[in-house]
């Protein structure tokens, strides 16, 4: 039976952390390749996107301890987790689907997401990638580091089997379940460019996680 994303997360709050560390594989190099990538200026504006508890954000200010983060997570336990750790840092909490929230334009140096948008389909993202477009200044960027399908037939094999037990138990539209539906790479690129982003490369990967980096045009 499938859960709310934000039950989900909710229950596995304590020990998320050594969960994704012991069992996740190129955890422990990733969080830290993903947050070297972020910018190093003095109060940079960073987007985080499913920020959960900060595992990036750990790394990120080991490198920028001035950096101003808004990040948006639709579970309250992560997010005072995520705020317990970092008492003395400029950071903005917004306990929501970051489909729902308004970004604002122009506002953010360069956004970040780890591990949270395998959830979704390429039709979901488009919208929400165009508007985190709009969000950056120009020649800001996104990185995202997550889990990928490695064929195209894995990716329509998750999709298939999310349709049909959402249908098998009936469950409503609008509201998010736990399942991952991972895209390919090239399905990820092709999401990312289709919202406006001028670039799109993959900077390097760990098995199935890979970290792209997407980049806003200098003039719109």
């Amino acid at each position: 039976m499938l859960e709310r994303m934000d039950d989900f997360f909710t229950t596995r709050c304590q020990g998320y952390d050594e969960h994704m560390r012991e069992n996740v594989e190129g955890d422990d190099a990733f969080y830290e390749f993903t947050a070297s990538l972020l910018p190093k200026e003095d109060g940079a504006g960073i987007l985080d996107l499913g920020c959960g508890t900060g595992l990036e954000l750990e790394e990120y200010f080991k490198v920028n301890l001035s950096a101003k983060v808004t990040g948006i997570d639709m579970t309250r336990a992560m997010l005072d987790a995520l705020e317990a750790k970092f008492p003395d840092k400029e950071l903005t909490l917004i306990c929501d689907s970051y489909f729902d929230v308004p970004f604002g334009e122009e506002k953010f140096d360069a956004a970040v997401s780890v591990e949270s948008l395998h959830h979704f389909s390429k039709e979901e993202k488009i919208p929400l990638y165009t508007k985190l477009n709009k969000a950056l200044k120009p020649g800001g960027y996104f990185i995202l580091t997550d889990y990928f399908a490695q064929l195209d037939e894995q990716e329509d094999f998750f999709r298939r089997e999310l349709l049909r037990i959402r249908k098998e138990e009936n469950l409503p539209d609008g509201v998010f379940y736990h399942y991952d539906t991972p895209l390919t790479v090239e399905h990820e690129k092709e999401a990312l460019l289709a919202a406006g982003f001028e670039s799109v490369e993959v900077l390097g990967n760990w098995e199935n996680t890979y970290t792209l980096k997407a980049v806003s045009a200098l003039s719109r």
